[in-house]
């Protein structure tokens, strides 16, 4: 009997080698290789009549009839406004994140929702029994659910089942367990993860059924299985958060009918996950009295602003002092601290500078910039910054302080919370004045500093 062929295919990008090598020749990722038999290719035949087979009919983009698309809401507003608004027809959506996290709980919650506004539903488990199933649905209070529930890996009895029951929504939990039998590798493999997402895309279009597909990660935070897992869905969610915190984020990536970088704030409780509506309360610590290093400041999670309080600790450091920093960019630290010296003489070159992102959150945005060195100012002087005192706005290399993007909307979710005291770029100064708030408007960093000097 002959033996069979073998290959190694590469996890991150789904390219294969006929040998192993610790280097993937494709994505140059390491240790990513993994041995795969290697699947039969196509007759000639048939390739003889794929090569034969008509084509679309080509139209142009003006004569091509487009409408919105319908959303159906999950019920859970938070999830909405991250799919930007509810779930599409037809659409595809690959949700991932840490074991133990809670999607499965915010999946069944969301199944149970549409189920009860009159929405046909399916939960396809592949890592738990229908039994286990149910008994988290009670421990979660959902009684009397007619959510329907298939315990199945197998891709062609979960095609068939979708098109004998026809649902409008179905979950697929986990897409790492199921298996096509058309293929000889293990469940998990590249090659399994790549066809069975393909096969049921294709079924969610032809349909018109929604598929929700639950993914893993690798210890590095990514999803798990090749990437063109996620260029064939509609919409990536990246289910974030601290297991051992209560809050958890459900982030978008990738959203074809919708924006991304939307963020959803869930609270985990004992009946399951809850929305939280103002945000920015997990955000802020509560401090009885302003402390040194400590500065509030307003980003903006997709259309959402949140106020996240940023906190600088400056201590005496050794011949190699550290710059450390949680929720923010430490390349960018280390050019702010550059920044403060040649601008603000204010020097940290023999200081030990670690910054916090209070709640777990993560800043991307350059608006964090002069928050972050009026709270290293602050720590380093020991003098804390004014209460109800906000503070945003980008910082560039020769000093000047640039404006940041919506800062009207960052103002009045401000002055709504209660502060009364803001440093904003000049160009971010609203023309009417918000009441409740003193606006300063600076143009570089060491007037920034003197209006600090003068509030203290």
């Amino acid at each position: 009997m002959a033996k069979d062929k073998t290959i190694y295919t590469c996890n991150e990008c789904g390219g294969t080698t006929p040998k192993w090598l610790g280097k993937c020749p494709h994505c140059q990722a390491w240790n990513t290789l993994i041995e795969s038999i290697a699947e039969p290719a196509a007759s000639s035949k048939n390739n003889r009549f794929a090569a034969l087979a008509k084509t679309a009919e080509v139209m142009a983009l003006a004569d091509i009839e487009a409408s919105d698309f319908e959303r159906t809401p999950t019920g859970l507003d938070e999830l909405d406004r991250v799919l930007g608004g509810g779930i599409v027809e037809g659409g595809v959506v690959l949700i991932g994140g840490d074991p133990g996290i809670g999607k499965s709980t915010l999946l069944l919650q969301a199944l149970d929702a549409l189920q009860r506004s009159g929405q046909k539903t399916l939960y396809v488990t592949g890592e738990e029994s229908g039994a286990q199933v149910a008994l988290r649905s009670r421990r979660l209070g959902i009684v009397n659910s007619q959510v329907q529930v298939l315990a199945e890996i197998q891709l062609e009895k979960i095609l068939a089942t979708l098109q004998t029951h026809r649902p409008q929504i179905a979950v697929i939990d986990s897409i790492q367990t199921v298996y096509s039998d058309q293929l000889t590798s293990a469940p998990g493999s590249v090659a399994q993860v790549r066809e069975c997402a393909a096969h049921l895309t294709r079924a969610a279009k032809s349909s018109g059924v929604a598929i929700v597909l639950v993914g893993h990660v690798t210890k590095e935070g990514a999803l798990a299985g090749p990437r063109v897992l996620e260029h064939m869905v509609d919409t990536v969610l990246y289910f974030e958060g601290d297991t051992h915190s209560s809050f958890r984020l459900v982030r978008a990536i990738k959203n074809r009918f919708g924006a991304v970088n939307e963020i959803g704030v869930f609270a985990m409780t004992e009946h399951g996950l809850k929305g939280v509506s103002n945000p920015s309360a997990i955000f802020l610590s509560q401090h009885p009295e302003p402390v040194p290093g400590s500065c509030v400041m307003v980003t903006l999670e997709g259309t959402r602003p949140l106020l996240v309080e940023i906190q600088a600790l400056v201590d005496s450091g050794g011949p190699s002092p550290r710059r450390l920093s949680v929720g923010l960019d430490k390349d960018r630290l280390a050019m702010l601290l550059a920044v403060l010296h040649r601008h603000a003489g204010i020097a940290c070159m023999d200081q030990d500078v670690f910054v916090n992102a209070v709640g777990g959150v993560r800043i991307s945005e350059p608006a964090a910039d002069l928050a972050v060195l009026l709270a290293i100012t602050s720590s380093l002087r020991g003098k804390p910054l004014p209460k109800g005192f906000i503070a945003f706005g980008e910082v560039g290399l020769a000093g000047e302080v640039r404006p940041a993007p919506r800062g009207q909307e960052r103002l009045k979710e401000a002055a709504k919370l209660g502060f009364s005291v803001a440093i904003v770029p000049k160009a971010n100064a609203p023309k009417k004045p918000i009441e409740g708030l003193t606006i300063h408007a600076v143009e570089r960093v060491e007037q920034a500093m003197e209006v600090v000097r003068g509030l203290a």
